[in-house]
């Protein structure tokens, strides 16, 4: 419960351990404010799936998705994961702002109280909730709105990764760009990764540069160290056939790309 579970962690599980123990793998979720838990899935070994469920709501509590008008979200879309309960608390000590911001009036329920957690997640069909990651990763490129933890999810469900972490990175122009940082199980093939991606996902959730790493960097808690993780090439988005100019109109457009785009080889 200290952190999302990767797939890649729970095939480990099943294979060293639960295989061979009879051990069972739980995974849980919920905010402190929460009480801690508010869900827990209970892990099937016979189960092949790719998707890792942070399971149904515990007794005493109860779970929403919400849109960003507070309406409910259908099974599949992507919302907000806000919770109420017995297990609820009754606000941040001395910090009245923030209670008010979070801890909302329950708009179905007169009189109770509902917290938004800030995290993103989906009903799916079994009536579980798949955790997508938090509101605050989010990001913005050329006018479509993405959430960095679906990406990943998709990601992870590559049979040769064995961590991934996408960022929203600056370029020297300040213009967005979406980065894949991997550990891979053998070689990086990334070719392979991109066509698994496109197979899934929209043209403008599939990065275009791309890290491969030996690990990922974490903080002293165990987490992703997102500071830490190195600037990508973005020499690599123009590694296409280089094609010279050849007359004074094209030699003058590219003059004029290299000034716009601040880099140094631009071809026809």
């Amino acid at each position: 419960g200290g952190d999302k579970l990767a797939y890649q962690d729970y095939e480990r599980f099943a294979q060293k351990i639960g295989s061979k123990t009879g051990a069972h793998l739980y995974n849980s979720y919920g905010p402190t404010e929460n009480t801690i838990d508010s869900t827990i899935h209970k892990f099937d070994c016979s189960i092949d799936t790719s998707i890792v469920p942070i399971g149904k709501p515990v007794g005493n509590s109860s779970v929403y998705i919400l849109n960003d008008y507070s309406d409910l979200q259908p099974f599949g879309c992507i919302g907000e994961i806000c919770v109420s309960g017995k297990g609820l608390s009754l606000g941040y000590l001395n910090r009245s702002d923030l209670t008010s911001a979070k801890f909302i009036d329950h708009p179905f329920t007169e009189g109770a109280k509902l917290y938004k957690t800030g995290d993103l997640g989906r009903w799916l069909p079994d009536g579980s909730i798949e955790f997508i990651g938090r509101k605050d990763d989010q990001v913005k490129i050329r006018g479509y709105r993405i959430e960095l933890g679906e990406i990943e999810s998709v990601l992870h469900e590559h049979s040769s990764i064995n961590q991934g972490v996408v960022l929203a990175q600056s370029d020297s122009h300040g213009g967005k760009r979406l980065v894949g940082y991997v550990v891979c199980n053998g070689d990086f093939n990334r070719a392979d990764i991109v066509a698994h991606l496109k197979d899934k996902l929209p043209d403008f959730m599939v990065p275009q540069l791309w890290v491969s790493l030996d690990s990922i960097p974490l903080t002293n808690n165990g987490k992703i160290d997102k500071s830490s993780l190195p600037s990508p090439d973005f020499s690599e988005l123009l590694e296409t056939d280089y094609q010279a100019p050849s007359n004074a109109v094209e030699e003058h457009l590219i003059s004029i790309w290299k000034d716009l785009l601040g880099v140094e080889k631009i071809g026809v």
